[in-house]
């Protein structure tokens, strides 16, 4: 509905109310007459009743929650005050005068006796409720407008409720870590000094981080690339005095600065080679 479509609206509204007003205006006043008010209060009595009824209607359009719950209380209780005057307005023939005075609402005294009270409490309540229902307005406090990109958010997980969806939630990232190279398991014939903990190991050679990419030219090593023989003659010169009993895979590590892998291999080679007898030379040669 457009501007113009709702400004009729309210036109409509004010003028029904106004109609109303002016229907149990009457009614009201000659209540108020009955019960001993003067022709100013029994004149303004009307406004007493209908416009807190105005003033509550308001305040519900504005107001929520709890303060809104209120309001409406007040309008259905003066409502059906007003119904309650109106009716028996119609029901008592002597009030209906033009000089109406003090009189009876109902000839049952219990009767009579309510009705005075309910007309003559409209005016104070009218005095509480309608202080209370202005100051809830006055410090009511909207609810700030979700913004544009809010209100998309909520319109589109409001839609994927209704389809039964779920969003799906980001995959968690997972890292994969490189397996660490087992060591190989020492030959059952190797003796106990050899067997090195792993802790130590690990202590001794620290764990380097393998490079992701291509490796500077400065930051490669100088040391040339050696071969198997080269390390074999290395081994051969650094363990020439030692015992075949000190001819470990760790030392001889140490000595020519090779891999557990390496030193091992170079130490059975070694021990092979001490062990071994020498072949006799062919008689010809010894002559």
């Amino acid at each position: 509905m457009n501007r113009f479509g709702k400004g009729l609206l309210v036109l409509a509204l004010v003028a029904v109310v106004a109609m109303a007003f002016r229907v149990s205006w009457n009614a009201l006043r000659d209540v108020a007459k009955a019960t001993g008010a003067d022709g100013t209060a029994a004149t303004l009595y009307p406004f007493v009743v209908d416009g807190l009824m105005a003033l509550a209607l308001v305040a519900t359009l504005v107001l929520t929650g709890d303060a809104r719950r209120f309001a409406l209380r007040v309008l259905a209780t003066y409502t059906l005050a007003s119904l309650v005057l109106n009716y028996v307005h119609g029901l008592v023939p002597e009030l209906h005068g033009r000089s109406v005075d003090w009189s009876r609402l109902a000839d049952w005294d219990p009767a009579n006796w309510a009705l005075v009270l309910l007309a003559t409490s409209l005016p104070v309540g009218s005095i509480y409720f309608g202080s209370d229902l202005v100051a809830k307005v006055l410090h009511h406090r909207p609810d700030p407008t979700p913004t544009l990109v809010e209100s998309a958010e909520i319109s589109v997980n409001r839609s994927m409720a209704d389809l039964g969806e779920h969003p799906e939630l980001p995959a968690a990232r997972v890292e994969e870590v490189p397996a660490r190279p087992v060591e190989p398991v020492p030959a059952a014939g190797e003796e106990e000094s050899e067997r090195v903990p792993v802790g130590a190991v690990a202590a001794e050679q620290p764990r380097v981080r393998r490079a992701t990419g291509r490796v500077p030219v400065v930051a490669r090593s100088s040391r040339p690339v050696r071969t198997a023989e080269q390390l074999l003659i290395e081994a051969r010169e650094a363990t020439a005095g030692w015992a075949i009993e000190k001819l470990t895979a760790e030392g001889i590590r140490k000595a020519v600065r090779t891999s557990p892998a390496k030193a091992r291999g170079l130490r059975e080679t070694l021990r092979a080679e001490r062990t071994t007898p020498a072949e006799p030379l062919p008689v010809a040669e010894r002559a």
